[in-house]
This record gives C-alpha cells, sequence and structure tokens, in this order.
C-alpha cells in the first residue's frame, strides 16, 4: 500500500447483521432498483461509519451462485465506501440477473443506484 491510499477495510463493524437493522432499512430509507440489485439505504447522523448488508434469495440459484453474489456486492461496497456523500446503512439485494456478471458489471450497477440516489460523490 503507497502512501496517500486510503484503508478499504470491510471488517466486522461495516456490516449490518441483525435482522431488525435489515428490517428498519428497508422500512424507513430510501430504494432504488437499478440492474442486477436493489439499494435500500437509511443515511446516518455525521461522524458514523457506512455500513452494508447483502440479502440472496434462493431463486438465485444454489449456495455457490449465492455466495458470489454476496462476494461481488460487498466488495463493490467496499472499493466504494469513500465515495458516498454521507454514512449510509446500506441494503443490497441481489436479483436474479447478477448471475453470471463480472465485478465490473456489478459495480456499474450500484455506482448507478448510489447516484440516481444523489449519495455518492460526483
Amino acid at each position: 500500500m503507497t502512501a496517500g491510499t486510503p484503508r478499504l477495510p470491510l471488517g466486522s463493524r461495516m456490516r449490518l447483521k441483525q435482522a431488525r437493522d435489515f428490517a428498519r432499512v428497508r422500512r424507513e430509507g430510501r430504494r432504488i432498483v437499478c440492474g442486477s440489485l436493489i439499494a435500500n439505504w437509511q443515511v446516518l447522523p455525521v461522524g458514523s461509519s457506512p455500513r452494508v448488508g447483502v440479502i440472496t434469495t434462493k431463486k438465485l440459484g444454489n449456495a455457490v451462485v449465492r455466495a458470489r453474489a454476496r462476494r461481488l456486492l460487498r466488495e463493490v461496497f467496499r472499493l466504494h465506501q469513500h465515495d458516498l456523500t454521507q454514512p449510509v446503512d446500506l441494503v443490497l439485494v441481489a436479483q436474479r440477473t447478477i448471475v453470471g456478471k463480472g465485478l465490473a458489471a456489478v459495480e456499474s450497477d450500484l455506482l448507478a443506484a448510489l447516484r440516481r440516489g444523489g449519495i455518492l460523490k460526483t
């Protein structure tokens, strides 16, 4: 890692884990459908760190397919967590069209959704 490059961790503290947190974001937050994912988010107070949670259903495929979708979505969030205008709790729901897509395609979908939501730095 070179000097000046920000660290891009995605540790345990940066993940949504409890069902009540997922439900709160989906109930009280905003929602955008874009390509291979649905993005739900709720703005957090300044000074908080952004958190992400990923939902994959059995409709996507077997466990291997679902795990790959989760890894792709978490990795795209990890790479762009510092590009958010404000901290958010973000719940990403994988759509069937994510199956077979690569990192670049999923990244494009997430960035488009965040841009449309107005929470991505220009």
